[in-house]
């Protein structure tokens, strides 16, 4: 078995309204000078044929029409 993570983000252009949320939020908090946040999602998992996480990726675990997907 390997241990495979998918970092998975929105894909540039796209509205991200948790990053937008956690934008405004952290100068309100106290820190400055943060720009550009984008929220996404690790996914781990552990598989026997780490050649079919791709599929894995644009059949369930990532929109590809908004999302990109980054194999680790």
């Amino acid at each position: 078995m390997s241990r495979v993570r998918v970092l998975i983000r929105p894909k540039a252009g796209i509205l991200d309204p948790q990053g937008q949320t956690v934008e405004r939020a952290l100068p309100a908090l106290g820190f400055e000078g943060v720009s550009n946040v984008h929220v996404g999602r690790l996914v781990e998992l552990d598989v026997e044929d780490p050649a079919q996480v791709p599929a894995m990726c644009e059949k369930l675990l990532a929109n590809p029409l908004i999302e990109d997907y980054e194999i680790q």
